[in-house]
């Protein structure tokens, strides 16, 4: 692990790691083929940085208007102690919580620091698993840690509710809006995975003190503005299967060696040299050494996206994952080809060259209609 710990910091250079959260472990879930990703984050680089210095930077990022919403929104149901959440857990999804307080883990006597926060969170949770009596707290702010690739990464989930019919639930306090029953699907999937890290990370603080990980649910608790009004909405998500997915790819993670073995030693993502700032094209050329896997989804996640997508233009892959894997091509190239019938399809293309026929067909006819 040590020799693993050299790689990485040489990958990074004299740069202070970056934290990861959950947010960026659950992209990584949510691309788990994408060694780049993996490798990058191992290292603690920051790749936003990284992507300026290659002239590749992301898209805005949310705008300040948007991030105010959601934060006045948190703030609003945990006011006076919580009040409209407990309401929430008791009446609208059934949790029994008789009586519950509710504790901040914010800070210890003015103390902020990440191991003061963390040990006070495993004091606290861990005496509520020790107890026997059901009902208890809300905590808020708590601070949880996992181990990704021999990093220490701490994790602030917004609440872990209390202890309820045996059982811990985390609760995630999010800003996009459930209309007539319905969320956006990829914000709803982004959360499922944010959640799936933090259940992930309170199962290994229970079990690495003595308890059994069952105490944490399966399910985390999403909490959302309901319709066009700020009044929250309460549903409880089953995350079962994202929760595997963290642990196989976490798990993955704290193995590097094959992708690591395949690139020079004297590799390194450092912006600076002993010149001065290096050339974007040399920290482009070392990239390209790092097996990636794009995906459209990527723009919305990874900071690396704009460059990745440039790498794979004429690529299937910009047409998506799913697309991709159905069709079992590698290029737009084949693909017109296939369709146009400009291109003899090999023994096992045979299938795939007469569905894109037959949509050619179906797409001149289409066009041929409306001329």
């Amino acid at each position: 692990m040590k020799e693993l710990t050299a790689r990485l910091d040489a990958l990074r250079g004299d740069a202070e790691p970056q934290s990861l959260d959950a947010r960026a472990i659950s992209a990584i879930v949510g691309n788990p083929g994408c060694g780049r990703r993996n490798l990058l984050d191992a290292a603690g680089i920051d790749k936003e940085a990284l992507a300026r210095a290659i002239r590749h930077p992301m898209y805005a990022q949310p705008s300040r208007m948007v991030l105010a919403r959601g934060a006045q929104f948190e703030a609003q149901v945990k006011a006076n102690g919580g009040a409209q959440l407990l309401t929430l857990l008791r009446q609208d999804i059934g949790l029994s919580i008789p009586e519950a307080e509710h504790e901040d883990l914010k800070t210890i006597g003015g103390n902020e620091g990440k191991l003061a926060r963390y040990r006070n969170t495993v004091q606290r949770l861990t005496a509520v698993a020790r107890s026997a009596q059901d009902g208890g707290t809300l905590f808020d702010h708590p601070y949880l840690k996992i181990t990704v690739a021999g990093y220490d990464v701490f994790l602030e989930p917004d609440l872990v509710a209390v202890k309820s019919g045996g059982k811990f639930y985390i609760v995630e306090v999010k800003s996009f809006s459930v209309i007539d029953g319905q969320a956006p699907a990829a914000a709803v999937e982004g959360a499922e995975l944010q959640a799936a890290v933090y259940i992930y990370a309170l199962r290994e603080l229970l079990r690495s003190h003595g308890f059994d990980e069952d105490l944490v649910a399966d399910e985390a608790i999403f909490v959302c503005p309901q319709n066009f009004i700020n009044k929250p909405f309460a549903a409880r998500v089953n995350v079962r299967n994202q929760i595997t997915a963290v642990r196989r790819i976490l798990k993955r993670m704290h193995d590097l060696d094959t992708i690591l073995s395949n690139l020079p030693a004297g590799l390194t993502f450092a912006l600076r040299g002993p010149a001065g700032f290096r050339p974007a094209e040399e920290l482009m050329a070392g990239l390209r050494l790092v097996p990636a896997r794009y995906a459209p989804s990527c723009l919305d996640t990874c900071e690396m996206a704009r460059f990745c997508r440039l790498e794979e233009q004429g690529s299937t892959a910009v047409l998506g994952r799913q697309v991709r894997e159905e069709l079992a091509l590698d290029t737009i190239g084949e693909v017109v080809g296939l369709a146009r019938g400009t291109r003899l399809p090999g023994p096992d293309q045979v299938e795939q060259a007469e569905l894109l026929r037959r949509a050619q067909r179906y797409r001149d006819e289409l066009l041929g209609s409306m001329a």
